[in-house]
């Protein structure tokens, strides 16, 4: 397998360091420890998104119909890589990227592609997932909120969980159930949902994450046109499956946390440990742990790349990023000691980010039920 970049993927990366260096504010780094959440981090997003869309970056690999330049995939990789590495300036706008754009592309009408995707690839609107819930979590299948249909409209009832983005976002990707007989994966549909609807309201989930990093959102008879689903009524699971594929790994976090881990041994070298052998094999456990989540990321990018449909790759990759993330900042809390401890500090930071990949996208847990089923076969117990 060739893993050497292309000229062209070399000169991009080349280019998009310089634009960072020029674009990012000197205090970015600890700008960017406000949460994904925070006024001023949506604030900023908007601007460096729509700077991206300008030089025709943002969405790229996008087709030329939908504002893209028919880019490989590997040049939107190479992308997430520098952006993820440095605080994803992008904030919610890398998931309307990566793969709430791909799913209307595939599932959405014609009218709504002219309205949606002109908006995402200019950089031009945020926003948010309604899937987890309070009595479902990560298992999807369970949710509850009801979609009634009457007329021309759906009457929507429940409510949504850890919610990331609510508080700034212009539209929802909401999973409902269309069928009130069904259960499980049936009877599911998605909608797209316009967040200043009547009958929704959002409300913040205090957490030791960030500043409004996580929200409930609730709705109490709110009406949203029919037209507003993506794809056919009942059948949401099949659009649910596409998109998370692509969600999985839509964060570069190995990149990231390749970046933690040299200023890892840096500080670990400035207090005498980098000669113990314990660090030093703790270190390159999380190493391999990145290089693995890498190369299993870059194999599902080989797959669209030659057009194959969406596999176990991306859930191995998934798991693979999550534990890595976890392993650093577990190190990180061992080599800073108590200076740990201090809110907002590095290995604060990376710590508390830490916490959300493990849940994010579906559980680890979830993950690796589906790894079991799909990448080894192995049977369902009872």
């Amino acid at each position: 397998m060739e893993f050497g970049w292309s000229e062209q993927d070399v000169e991009f990366r080349r280019e998009l360091r310089e634009f960072l260096d020029r674009t990012l504010p000197a205090d970015w780094e600890e700008r960017s420890k406000d949460g994904p959440g925070s006024d001023a981090q949506a604030e900023f997003s908007r601007r460096f998104c729509r700077a991206l869309a300008e030089r025709g970056w943002l969405t790229q690999h996008w087709p030329a119909e939908y504002g893209g330049r028919d880019a490989p995939p590997w040049r939107h990789a190479i992308l997430g890589e520098e952006l993820w590495a440095i605080g994803e300036p992008r904030g919610p706008q890398y998931m309307n990227v990566n793969w709430i754009g791909p799913a209307i592309m595939k599932y959405g009408t014609p009218e709504q592609k002219a309205f949606h995707l002109p908006r995402i690839s200019a950089g031009d609107v945020f926003w948010c997932q309604g899937f987890s819930e309070p009595e479902a979590g990560s298992d999807l299948a369970a949710l509850r909120t009801a979609a009634r249909r009457d007329g021309g409209d759906y009457v929507l009832d429940g409510s949504k969980i850890w919610t990331s983005y609510a508080n700034h976002a212009d539209f929802c990707i909401l999973l409902v159930r269309t069928d009130p007989d069904s259960s499980r994966q049936r009877g599911i549909s998605v909608l797209l949902v316009p967040m200043d609807t009547p009958g929704i309201e959002v409300r913040e989930i205090p957490s030791i994450v960030g500043e409004r990093y996580f929200h409930e959102v609730f709705f109490s008879g709110a009406r949203v046109p029919v037209d507003c689903r993506l794809g056919p009524e009942n059948q949401g699971w099949e659009v649910v499956g596409y998109a998370l594929a692509y969600e999985r790994v839509g964060a570069a976090r190995y990149a990231r946390a390749a970046l933690v881990i040299d200023r890892l041994a840096e500080r670990a070298r400035q207090r005498g440990r980098l000669n113990d052998p314990r660090i030093q094999e703790r270190l390159g456990e999380a190493r391999a742990m990145c290089e693995a989540g890498r190369v299993l990321t870059y194999r599902v990018i080989d797959g669209r790349v030659r057009g194959l449909p969406p596999s176990a790759d991306t859930n191995l990759a998934r798991v693979a990023g999550t534990r890595a993330d976890t392993a650093i900042a577990e190190l990180a809390l061992e080599i800073f000691g108590a200076d740990a401890f201090e809110y907002g500090s590095f290995a604060d930071s990376n710590f508390r980010m830490a916490i959300t990949a493990g849940v994010a996208v579906g559980a680890t847990e979830i993950q690796l039920n589906l790894i079991a089923g799909r990448h080894l076969g192995l049977p369902r117990e009872g």
